[in-house]
């Protein structure tokens, strides 16, 4: 496959790599774009392996709660200006309230009743309100969370108003302890996963591919390093254990007292809450994470139009 300078230039934006690097990985992999990351990886020229996109989506993240259930939406706008108009905001709300009688599948929550008595469906109001405010609105994700018995803790960060925010959290504890105890014990988990954004609950939690991923380029980073097998596959435990302790919640240093792990905060709430709690789930929505801005090359357009006289 032909490698353009596109592709160069995607590369070079998700990993910070320099632009010979990036045309030489691209080259090895094939134009495997994720290959291509992971052979930076294992260079020591990436740092990550994320997609660094530049954000597009404005809008907000609405949370409702109801007993041992919270639903959490995504609505975005074309601009953050909307996402301040007070009818934008109740609108999420709504739609956020809608979504806790379904099972969280953006399909279910389309075809949900408002809760303001109209009659309308989701989509229907949207279009309405697309109508009305004069911006395109999506319904991009929602989530419904439960813990029975037990609380759904919940957070909002950079809240516009009360459930609003540009980073919304659900965590759901199982338990059958104190109930506030749980919700304040929640709302701190809560608040650590808008700061550390893990990826799973426990180790167990991790999708499969991704641990094999990530044992696969710390292998090929140390192998690098031409160390014996016997010291390699030393080393490669040692940054999967590191990985964990990055990517894991139960593993990672609590944001609220950081000498500890979350997993040592938890027996310490469980012994506040007098019952055995569990962490069953959270969700975490980032406004916007994932969607790319079209960026305009202005350089280019000025030549063009030069070139056009």
């Amino acid at each position: 496959m032909a490698v353009t300078a596109q592709m160069v230039k995607e590369l070079r934006d998700k990993t910070g790599a320099g632009m010979m690097d990036c045309k030489t990985a691209l080259t090895e992999t094939g134009g495997d774009m994720e290959a291509a990351v992971d052979w930076l990886r294992a260079k020591g020229l990436a740092k990550a392996a994320k997609k660094a996109g530049r954000v597009a989506a404005e809008g907000l993240v609405g949370i409702a709660e109801a007993a041992g259930k919270a639903a959490l939406v995504e609505v975005n706008s074309e601009t953050d200006f909307v996402a301040r108009n007070e009818v934008f905001q109740a609108l999420v709300l709504q739609i956020a309230e809608a979504a806790l009688a379904t099972d969280g599948s953006v399909e279910a929550v389309k075809a949900a009743k408002m809760p303001d008595g109209s009659g309308k469906d989701v989509e229907t109001a949207l279009t309405d309100a697309v109508a009305t405010i004069g911006e395109n609105m999506i319904l991009r994700r929602a989530a419904v969370v439960s813990a029975e018995p037990g609380v759904v803790a919940s957070y909002a960060h950079a809240a516009a108003a009360p459930g609003l925010g540009k980073i919304g959290v659900l965590v759901a504890l199982q338990s059958n302890g104190d109930k506030d105890k749980l919700a304040a014990f929640g709302r701190q988990i809560a608040m650590h996963v808008a700061a550390a954004n893990p990826l799973s609950v426990d180790i167990d939690g991790l999708d499969a591919d991704t641990v094999a991923r990530e044992r696969a380029v710390f292998a090929e980073q140390a192998r690098e390093s031409g160390k014996p097998a016997q010291i390699i596959d030393k080393m490669v435990d040692g940054r999967m254990r590191k990985f964990y302790e990055e990517s894991v919640l139960l593993k990672q240093a609590f944001v609220m007292d950081p000498d500890r792990p979350v997993e040592a905060a938890l027996a310490d709430a469980e012994r506040d809450a007098g019952a055995a709690i569990a962490i069953t789930g959270f969700a975490c929505f980032r406004l916007g994470e994932g969607v790319e801005r079209e960026e305009e090359d202005f350089a280019a357009e000025v030549a063009a139009a030069a070139g056009g006289r």
